[in-house]
């Protein structure tokens, strides 16, 4: 049902309940509006993350809000839900501020609860950042494992600027492991990539991945 369906359903539930006296109908229309509470949270949460990485400045609601979205996910039993909203709270730690510590646990629940779900979306971003952390870490074997199992799932989903993002992750993991030729194959798959899905933002983290690719330290 979509958020307009639920909203009636609750002015509906609200009427029967006044006039006909029937309160049962309340619950349902409850778990309805949360519903849409959630995905609206979501919804604006995502919004603000976009933003922030244009500005660089934190919205403080949008941590909030995403936080908001996993608790109501999880008193409704969306486990998918759930599992996105988590990780949405992650990348508020991890992005936003800089926090791995706080950022990890949070993706690997995020992660739990998205394979129970069997939703691969919400799979291979967590996977992403994961590996993003182990790459920040000094952990390279690990980090390239994450993002090429990324990869594989956003292929499967046809999440083609996806792929070609975590490819970059890629590059710039094949340059540090002095891997330079496969960073530079790397490179011209993704860029091909990024443009036959007008991913043009990824299209000049590319070009700044192939510049740094010139440099003398790589």
């Amino acid at each position: 049902m979509h958020a307009e369906g639920r909203i009636e359903q609750a002015r509906l539930a609200y009427e029967r309940a006044v006039f006909a006296g029937d309160l049962g109908v309340l619950p349902e229309a409850e778990r309805g509006l949360d519903k849409v509470e959630a995905d609206l949270a979501l919804a604006r949460g995502r919004i603000l993350h976009a933003r922030f990485l244009e500005e660089r400045r934190e919205d403080p609601q949008e941590l909030a809000l995403m936080e908001r979205a996993a608790h109501l996910y999880r008193r409704l039993g969306d486990v998918a839900g759930e599992a996105e909203a988590l990780f949405w709270v992650g990348c508020v730690h991890q992005v936003i501020r800089g926090d791995a510590d706080a950022a990890i646990p949070l993706f690997e629940q995020s992660r739990e609860l998205a394979l129970q779900a069997g939703d691969p979306g919400i799979q291979s971003e967590v996977l992403r950042h994961l590996g993003i952390a182990d790459h920040f870490a000094g952990r390279l074997d690990a980090a390239r494992e994450k993002l090429e199992e990324s990869v594989r799932l956003r292929r499967d989903i046809e999440h083609w600027a996806g792929v070609a993002a975590d490819q970059v992750g890629l590059i710039y993991l094949a340059a540090a492991q002095g891997r330079r030729d496969d960073a530079l194959a790397l490179a011209e798959e993704a860029y091909a990539t990024a443009e036959s899905c007008g991913a043009a933002r990824i299209m000049r983290q590319i070009d700044e991945a192939r510049a740094r690719l010139q440099t003398p330290e790589t």
